[in-house]
């Protein structure tokens, strides 16, 4: 079923769900779903409305134009998309292979309501699993020593492929700033849940030595500070001192392509209104 999906942030006061409520009833809107949360420490209402397309008068160009006095009267920030309008989600990936393959999998069989018109990667080994979903594939090499012409190149095809959203699928390199914020809150990312306690290389064997008991995952929104965007999505395994280091690691790569599958579906379907540094999800 195609639906618009309106999504509102703004300072609470009385009377914001009855006028947007009146709004839709004045056009005949369906309301399929509808979401809200009111913020106490921050004074801010948050709405999020899914409605039949078909049940309007109007386009969605239209709409925009109609309820753009009340967006006005009440300080709104918001949006209204079309579920028919596909976005366009760029995936970047480097030589880890379960992220990747778990969102081209989930795309494949239509679980992704999404375009992936290119995959960019700064290693090769992951082409011939791209090529075969019939996806460009695009090794952009890092200098480590200079990595500037790179992130260009990286620049220049996000915007050729004009993307709406970029995943790191594990791509292992720092975006640079210019990159976050062209793409502010179009980016996102997934780290393991072990950061900062155990920073570097082999962090799976760095926290088997320490005995943990949980193993989680989080995605976020990339953003100039690294790893500490907006939070979309987490989750948690519980490990025990049973589990060998290979288990572990298992785990691990479980739990981060749930995360991100979810996350990335949140994104794509209008859930995720961002407010600072902090997100409300509407799951």
């Amino acid at each position: 079923m195609r639906t618009y999906r309106l999504v509102i942030a703004c300072p609470d006061r009385v009377g914001i769900v009855a006028k947007v409520s009146n709004f839709l009833a004045l056009y005949n809107g369906w309301i399929t779903e509808a979401s809200h949360h009111s913020d106490e420490q921050s004074g801010w209402f948050f709405m999020r409305h899914e409605i039949r397309a078909e049940s309007l008068p109007f386009g969605i160009d239209a709409f925009r134009e109609a309820f753009a006095p009340i967006a006005e009267e009440f300080s709104m920030t918001w949006r209204i998309t079309d579920s028919a309008q596909k976005k366009r989600v760029v995936l970047m990936a480097s030589r880890e292979s379960h992220c990747l393959a778990d969102l081209l999998h989930r795309w494949h069989t239509d679980e992704l309501d999404c375009e992936i018109p290119c995959v960019i990667s700064n290693h090769n080994d992951l082409r011939s699993m791209v090529e075969w979903h019939g996806i460009p594939f695009h090794h952009v090499p890092v200098d480590p020593q200079d990595k500037q012409p790179a992130f260009a190149e990286v620049s220049r095809l996000v915007a050729e492929y004009d993307a709406d959203a970029v995943v790191l699928a594990r791509y292992m390199q720092i975006l640079p700033p210019q990159l976050c914020q062209a793409y502010a809150e179009k980016v996102i990312n997934i780290h393991h849940s072990f950061l900062p306690s155990f920073v570097g290389a082999k962090p799976y064997h760095q926290a088997a030595l320490r005995g943990v008991k949980l193993i989680g995952a989080t995605c976020h929104y990339v953003t100039e500070e690294l790893d500490a965007g907006p939070i979309i999505e987490q989750d948690v395994v519980r490990v025990s001192h049973a589990d060998s280091i290979e288990d572990m690691v298992r785990f691990g790569r479980d739990v981060e392509k749930m995360v991100l599958a979810r996350g990335l579906r949140y994104h794509l379907e209008d859930r995720v209104l961002v407010h600072g540094n902090k997100t409300v999800v509407f799951n």
